[in-house]
């Protein structure tokens, strides 16, 4: 790490570095021999959305960032809340009648209802690491189950029944009264039934880990340790904390009082609260937060078939704390937005380039390539074209592109792909060209003669120049009705690219057969 860069970042209003130097400040002279240590924290009740995949990208921007600040190293666990009960079914699920059977059990020891894995938990913590695997993030994989059953967290387990009024002092009053009634901060897991217990517990032994409760009608003694007890979540996220020594967490906005109630906890265990913020919830085209049990919002696999890994990364890097729709149609924007701020970036001085995005997507390490079209105009040609193949574009392409190949552009070519399956999943269904009506008739017919007037080697500036005359002088109240028109008769839907641009990459032959057929409507 240069000099420079670590001056230009210590002084960076990029959220990643600020966050970083909550860090700098927690450790001014490093962590005593330990890695600082991140944790995101995933509960697989339900398939993983976008939504895990973007605190794990949060995340490693904020890590990636410390270490522009500080030589001192760290590590990213991404653990898994695997033990806790299963409260409902997802909504999008197979064998929902089966789960039914096992509801209250830890994930781990119910049956996977999509028969692949050896538990619903397996199966969706499989799904969570593929797809970060797939993204190529650095970090450590952690099991609840797998810590809680082989004794990591048995000392933190002894300190929370030993701090157990204390906990509960930090409890009780963010309870209604019929809750307070048996909340308690330890949940057994009964020996008969595999059912993860909400009943109050009697501390026997602080330091054995023993305690007393009742199950079906029978007090049972029963220690904690070993996975046969495990946390309240709220207590849970404390105790991991402390136990680990995690160092910095994000969180939903949804969460702020989650937080400050863990955080008193995680003193109490005589452990010092991570640093972290709390961003905005993604939401569903309806504004509703997206959802594991639901299934609503877009999954990894989805937004990945429309648009490469940076344009998500791009999407989510934008804006943490304000709620953000996560629909389909916001993929093509973030594509093109992407670019954008790709571009900009080598003819940009450090610090500009420490507070553009694709400086945290990319570490500072940028692929080189450039994009010659954007991917909105990518979408209106394939539109137009129909049932076409990469060749095919690739034909109309050179109209616009000089030596247009896959070759010379892999990146573009790799956009075709993602641009014929969303306009052919997307766009087509909701074509509909519209026969032009009144003076929009004579502007198409005058576009229509000029275009044809025009010499072989005029650019998409020439013809954007006409298009333009003709709607300042075409009758038409405002510029916006006539691009309204070109859109709506030409290409099917309400908005559009730069026609210019478009006629060009299109060629002017196949554009005055496309204003043909409009006016033969």
């Amino acid at each position: 790490m240069t000099d420079d860069i670590r001056t230009a970042a210590l002084e960076s209003k990029a959220w990643p570095y600020e966050e970083a130097r909550k860090l700098l400040k927690r450790y001014p002279n490093g962590k005593s021999g330990d890695p600082v240590l991140f944790e995101t924290g995933y509960g697989p009740s339900g398939l993983p959305h976008i939504g895990t995949f973007n605190e794990v990208l949060r995340t490693t921007m904020v890590r990636n960032a410390f270490h522009a600040l500080s030589d001192t190293p760290t590590r990213l666990i991404a653990f898994s809340d695997d033990m806790d009960g299963l409260r409902k079914v997802p909504d999008n699920v197979p064998n929902g009648d089966m789960l039914r059977e096992h509801l209250g059990k830890p994930l781990t020891q119910i049956p996977d209802p999509f028969g692949t894995h050896s538990s619903f938990a397996a199966h969706n913590n499989a799904i969570l690491r593929e797809f970060l695997d797939r993204y190529g993030f650095d970090y450590e994989f952690a099991s609840s189950t797998e810590y809680y059953t082989g004794g990591r967290f048995d000392e933190a387990l002894k300190g929370v029944l030993g701090h157990f009024q204390g906990i509960q002092d930090v409890m009780l009053p963010t309870l209604r009264a019929e809750r307070r009634a048996t909340y308690s901060p330890v949940l057994p897991i009964s020996p008969t039934s595999g059912i993860v217990l909400q009943v109050p517990i009697e501390v026997i032994d602080a330091e054995t880990g023993l305690i007393a409760f009742e199950d079906e009608g029978q007090r049972i003694e029963q220690s904690v340790l070993g996975g046969k007890a495990k946390l309240q979540w709220k207590v849970d996220w404390a105790m991991r904390w402390v136990a680990l020594g995690v160092d910095y967490e994000m969180a939903g906005k949804d969460l702020i009082d989650s937080v400050t109630q863990s955080s008193k906890i995680a003193r109490v265990l005589g452990g010092r609260p991570p640093e972290g913020f709390n961003y905005e919830m993604f939401l569903d085209e309806n504004g509703e937060k997206i959802s594991k049990s639901k299934g609503n919002g877009l999954s990894l696999e989805q937004w990945l078939t429309y648009g490469p890994e940076e344009s998500l990364a791009f999407y989510a890097y934008r804006e943490p704390k304000k709620a953000k729709s996560l629909h389909m149609g916001v993929i093509p924007r973030a594509v093109d937005e992407y670019w954008q701020f790709r571009g900009n970036y080598a003819g940009q001085d450090l610090k500009q380039k420490l507070g553009n995005p694709v400086h945290h997507i990319h570490e500072g390490k940028l692929p080189t390539g450039e994009l010659p079209v954007t991917f909105g105009l990518l979408l209106n040609l394939v539109g137009v074209m129909g049932d076409a193949s990469k060749e095919q574009v690739w034909g109309y392409l050179a109209n616009y592109v000089p030596d247009a190949s896959a070759a010379k552009y892999p990146e573009l070519d790799r956009l075709i792909g993602y641009a014929l399956a969303y306009s052919r999943d997307f766009v087509a269904p909701t074509l509909k060209r519209r026969a032009p009506e009144g003076i929009e008739v004579t502007a198409l017919e005058r576009l229509d003669a000029e275009l044809a007037a025009l010499p072989a080697e005029a650019s998409a500036e020439d013809i954007q120049n006409i298009v333009y005359e003709i709607g300042k002088t075409g009758g038409f109240e405002n510029l916006r009705d006539w691009f309204k028109a070109l859109y709506e008769t030409l290409l099917g839907s309400e908005q559009g690219p730069r026609m210019g641009s478009f006629i060009a990459l299109y060629g002017v032959a196949n554009s005055r057969k496309l204003i043909a057929e409009a006016l033969a409507r």
